[in-house]
Parts: C-alpha cells; structure tokens; sequence
C-alpha cells in the first residue's frame, strides 16, 4: 500500500474541515499557479503548446492525488471522460454501489478543454498491456458495478454514465492512454500532441509535446 505524507490529513472527500491542512494550502498555491498559467495565456497569448501541457499536468497531478486518497479511505473513485464534449468528471462508488460525481471538493470538479483542444481515450491494444496485467477489467467491472447490465433501466433520472477508469483502493488505475491535441486550422502555430499514460499503477508518465503522433 503507498502512503504519502502529503494526503495523510484528509479523512473525507466532502466533509468540511475547520482548518487548512498544508495539503491544502500546497494544493491552493498550485492551482492559482496553474491559473495564472491561464490568464497569461487569455491576455498575452502564451504558446497554445505550453497550456495545454498545464492541463495535462493537472490532471496527472489530481489523479495522482486521487490514488493516495483512495488508498489511504479504503474508497472506490474513478473518471468519466466525454470526448464530445472535452470534459471529465471524477466520480466516487457510493455505499449502494452507485457512481457518483465527486462534489464538494473543488480538486475533482468536472473539467471541460477549451477550444481548440481536445483529447481521444484509449482502453485496449496499449502497447504495455499484457496476459499477466495487475488490473482485471472483468472482475472490477462485476465487483463495482460499471457493467452496463449493472444499470437500472426506466428510472425517472437515469444515472450519470459510470467512468472508463477505475482508481481503486488497492492502488490499481485501469491502464489507460490519453492523448491530448492541438491541431490549429488557420494560424502559423505548430500541431503538439501529449501522451497521458497509466500502466495499472501510479506515477502517470506524460509523453510531449509531440508534434506528431507516434
């Protein structure tokens, strides 16, 4: 089990605390941080390349995150990706064995990529998956209810789709390969590509920029 001192002061995703955990503070400064990168950005046009490097990185970071936490609260937490709409949504397993988005903690708040980025997810055929993989897809898929015949059908609010990758209390993340893009149509700027990959445990490797795929 991985136990990092940076997370050992949270004790629940929504509960309210009465004071600031230097977790918090440290994670405070790099989100403004990573802010500032933003207003930059929107007032002296900083290179398309290096923002889209800082949304990769964040989310390397907040998943990493979000792996110290589910092992350390024993919980089942996971990320729903919608490539139509450049958005993701961290969720939790609740106690009836539903998934649920993460609220209450501004950390995982849905984020959704500004044009012209975008991203595509890519869950089978990666080039480090093998027969004797850590994760079993199978098995999660029975035990925490992501099968789609685990849904409920005909209810008046359906449920939010479940995610496509599992982060798990044992420290396993479902194996997975995201890939960032900036593809300008009309302007002298250079396409640049980054690679989000997982191979069933933490750390994430980031692969850019690329100004091409491989």
């Amino acid at each position: 089990m991985r136990v990092r001192s940076s997370v050992s002061a949270l004790h629940s995703l929504p509960r309210a605390q009465g004071g600031f955990t230097l977790l918090e503070v440290m994670l405070v400064l790099l989100l403004m941080g990573l802010t500032a990168g933003y207003v930059v950005f929107n007032a002296f046009g900083s290179d398309p390349s290096e923002q889209l490097e800082r949304e990769v990185r964040r989310l390397q970071v907040v998943i990493d995150m979000a792996s110290d936490f589910a092992v350390l609260n024993q919980q089942q937490l996971g990320i729903y990706f919608d490539t139509e709409a450049r958005s993701y949504t961290f969720m939790q397993l609740d106690e009836e064995d539903n998934w649920l988005p993460i609220e209450g903690n501004k950390v995982y708040e849905p984020v959704t990529l500004t044009e012209p980025f975008y991203f595509t997810l890519a869950l089978d055929d990666l080039p480090w998956q093998t027969d004797d993989s850590l994760f079993d897809r199978e098995l999660f898929d029975a035990t925490l209810s992501v099968n789609d015949k685990e849904m409920n059908i005909g209810e008046e609010a359906p449920p939010p789709p479940p995610p496509q990758i599992l982060i798990l209390s044992s420290g396993e993340i479902t194996p997975f390969s995201l890939t960032f893009y900036f593809e300008p149509d009309f302007s002298n700027d250079v396409p640049a590509y980054f690679l989000l990959n997982n191979h069933d445990m933490p750390p994430l490797e980031v692969v850019g920029p690329l100004e091409q795929l491989p």
